[in-house]
């Protein structure tokens, strides 16, 4: 998992975070809220508790949380395979 350096809650649902590879920008998470475990986003104040997690997740609590590789894809809008290159090696089997 990537692991960002840092995480900053922004209105409207979006998150500002930083990779140690100088990766860094906005991503709209406003497509969850109210939605599933994330409808607690609406209440006042609970969207603005994002941190990094122990193992590099942002979080919001023990029960809420965005893996991390998926707001990178998103900010460098590029595949699983290019990042991960490992992904292209996996073989699979039935």
């Amino acid at each position: 998992m990537l692991r960002p350096l840092e995480v900053r809650p922004l209105p409207n649902y979006r998150l500002w975070v930083r990779f140690p590879d100088g990766v860094e920008g906005e991503v709209d998470l406003s497509h969850l809220a109210g939605r599933g475990v994330f409808s607690s986003w609406n209440e006042p104040g609970v969207f603005q508790r994002a941190y990094i997690g122990r193992s590099g997740e942002i979080a919001w609590s023990e029960e809420m949380e965005i893996c991390s590789d998926n707001i990178y894809l998103r900010l460098t809008e590029k595949s699983p395979e290019a990042v991960f290159s490992n992904l292209a090696r996996v073989a699979v089997g039935a």
